[in-house]
């Protein structure tokens, strides 16, 4: 039943997009709206709906008798595992990506076909999930059946069956990184139509901050995730697949910013659709690194045959959207000015310019390895260096452009009056620097680190004060700022001042890290699932005890270190198990002390609520306001 219902749902969803997106763009040259469109939409989310349904079901069921579940399910599995079991592996995977687009695509149908613009977003829309599908539905082994059935499965990779935020940060990523097929639809839209004015904006804004906000929680949750598992000690390793997510974030974040550029003084339009399309294309460009197998991360899937088809829809993609810049060159909304060059435009203008030089600069060292390798260069890599040396300043530029942009107009400002605001907010930085310094002597770089984010943050919170219709609005804006001032101090403290130390303990023995005794009380060894897990019981100096373990997979033959951390506002001390010898008498334990680690987390969250306070209004308010002094938009800024 499962091998015919499967297949028919996913039948129905590719035939519902490719409806949709025949009836939309019919619609789109006619001009004309089409109410039949939605039941098109809703086929193609009832299809997708019901897919991911059957397959769910069949792991529940331990239906052996299907591929998907005879690779990934287990009878020892516990249900929360199993269910979310459906996107650790390529082909469930893929089946989750598809019902979030759908998701988007049904969204964008419940707008309604209600003029050209909307009518072609929801075609391009529809076109690229028409691809999804039909990738999923052409490619994908899910519902193939099996003979002989075996009794039992090998579950799901192991780190990816031991933490609850396998439930939580793939949808998340996925609701970040698909979102962002909207601002995209509407830019290709806007191309087609020359329609890049208010009605753009007002159609793309809240989509985007939506995706954006759904990516960085994504984001900073899979640091944490990979934190509490990997059992290195770190959160991020610059991995290709890490990276993956990172560039499209860039982009979303520099296009939210000079949105606000193009809503108040008419300028940045065509810079503000070449942004929504590359943040879609740096997504499109991680599927093809996750699933083409060019690239080794444990965070990838195993090559699946489908890289050349990714390829070429990122390149149609490219080479589809230059030949419509060519084509309506002349119908994009003229260039305004920004402000001159000491204004809140200008800041924001040179704030975009280093988020796209960060995320080239990310793009360059993720692919050039896979360059490399393809012209026969032999096996290569980059590495945090290269990340660290390029990067890091700018990202110091970025906070300095966050410091001065909430304290200057939009029209023009004077030195004078400039350096009257930020005295304040500077004086603040530099005692909080100070007191830093004393407090963690040695630690230079997070004294600075917290100098510059008391500057960010004081300068935030003294930014002149909005009229109360505005108050809401700008409140989100300013808590996300403060998240990444925190997510900096965080990042700059862990980095610089962590320490670690590796070393054989036997019973009763102790180690000690930075000031950190940790003492072996003893090793417990007990058969869990398909496997056992040994676990060293360590007492710390600071109180408490931890538990750092190694858990075997006999199913998948493979054995992975469980950390155990100890988390604290100021560090964290985090205990990674690396061996345990027969005879339980001694252990190889690596102790590490994380300064400020749980800051990024905090910052983080801090940044996603920022996304989501920004969501809560919605302003309508048409007369464009020229005034430095006011914080007037033209458009709607919600929908």
């Amino acid at each position: 039943m499962i091998a015919i219902l499967g297949p028919f749902l996913q039948a129905l969803c590719l035939c519902s997009a490719a409806a949709t997106a025949i009836g939309a763009a019919w619609a789109g040259l006619r001009r004309r709206p089409l109410p039949a469109l939605r039941w098109a939409v809703f086929g193609t989310l009832a299809g997708a709906i019901g897919t991911v349904l059957v397959v769910e079901v069949a792991l529940v069921r331990h239906d052996f008798a299907v591929a998907f579940v005879a690779d990934n399910g287990s009878r020892s599995t516990g249900l929360y595992y199993t269910v979310t079991s459906l996107w650790a592996a390529h082909d469930g995977s893929l089946l989750l990506w598809c019902l979030v687009l759908t998701g988007y695509l049904a969204v964008l149908g419940c707008r309604g076909a209600r003029d050209a613009l909307h009518s072609w977003a929801l075609a391009v829309a529809a076109a690229v999930t028409v691809f999804f599908v039909g990738l999923a539905f052409f490619t994908g082994g899910v519902f193939d059946r099996v003979s002989p059935v075996p009794h039992d499965g090998p579950g799901p990779t192991p780190l990816l069956s031991d933490h609850p935020a396998m439930g939580v940060h793939p949808p998340l990523l996925y609701l970040g990184l698909v979102g962002l097929v909207v601002p995209f639809a509407y830019a290709v839209a806007a191309l087609i139509t020359g329609e890049t004015g208010p009605t753009w904006l007002y159609a793309v804004r809240r989509p985007l901050m939506v995706a954006w906000t759904a990516l960085t929680a994504g984001i900073v949750l899979g640091a944490w995730w990979s934190y509490a598992v990997l059992g290195w000690g770190g959160y991020w390793s610059w991995d290709p697949v890490e990276n993956a997510s990172l560039m499209p974030w860039l982009l979303a974040t520099a296009l939210l910013h000079s949105l606000m550029v193009q809503r108040r003084r008419t300028a940045l339009t065509a810079w503000n659709v070449g942004l929504a399309v590359g943040a879609f294309v740096l997504a499109a460009v991680g599927v093809l690194l996750t699933r083409s197998g060019v690239v080794a991360s444990v965070h990838s899937f195993a090559g699946s045959g489908i890289g050349p088809v990714l390829l070429g829809f990122i390149v149609a993609i490219v080479v589809g959207v230059l030949a419509l810049v060519v084509l309506r060159a002349g119908q994009i909304a003229p260039a305004g000015s920004v402000g001159s060059l000491l204004s809140r435009g200008m800041a924001v203008v040179a704030g975009n310019v280093i988020l796209v030089t960060m995320c080239v600069t990310t793009l360059a060292g993720t692919v050039l390895p896979v360059v490399v390798q393809a012209f026969g260069g032999g096996e290569a890599s980059v590495g945090a260096p290269y990340y660290d040396r390029l990067l890091l300043p700018l990202t110091a530029v970025l906070l300095a452009l966050m410091v001065l942009g909430p304290v200057l107009r939009w029209e023009t400002d004077a030195p004078g009056r400039v350096a009257a605001r930020v005295v304040l907010p500077l004086f603040l930085g530099a005692v909080a620097g100070l007191v830093t310094r004393l407090l963690l002597p040695g630690h230079l770089g997070a004294a600075l680190a917290v100098a510059l984010a008391a500057v960010l943050a004081t300068s935030t919170v003294l930014e002149s004060t909005p009229s109360p219709r505005g108050q809401r609005q700008r409140l989100g804006g300013r808590v996300a700022h403060l998240g990444f001032a925190v997510l900096a101090v965080g990042v700059a403290v862990s980095s610089a001042g962590g320490t670690f130390g590796e070393g054989v303990l036997h019973q009763g023995g102790s180690t000690t890290v930075d000031g950190v005794r940790a003492s072996l009380v003893g090793v417990q060894t007990r058969p869990q699932g398909d496997g056992e897990r040994t676990t060293a019981v360590l007492r710390l100096s600071r109180g408490g005890t931890l538990s750092p373990a190694l858990r075997s997979y006999t199913a998948r033959q493979t054995t992975v270190a469980v950390p155990a951390v100890a988390a604290s506002p100021v560090g964290d001390v985090y205990v990674t198990l690396l061996s345990a010898p027969s005879g339980g008498r001694s252990v190889t334990i690596r102790v590490a002390v994380n300064p400020f680690v749980d800051w990024v987390w905090l910052g983080g969250a801090l940044m996603a609520l920022g996304g989501l306070l920004t969501l809560r209004r919605r302003t309508r308010i048409t007369a464009p306001v020229h005034d430095g002094a006011v914080d007037r938009p033209t458009i709607p800024v919600g929908t």
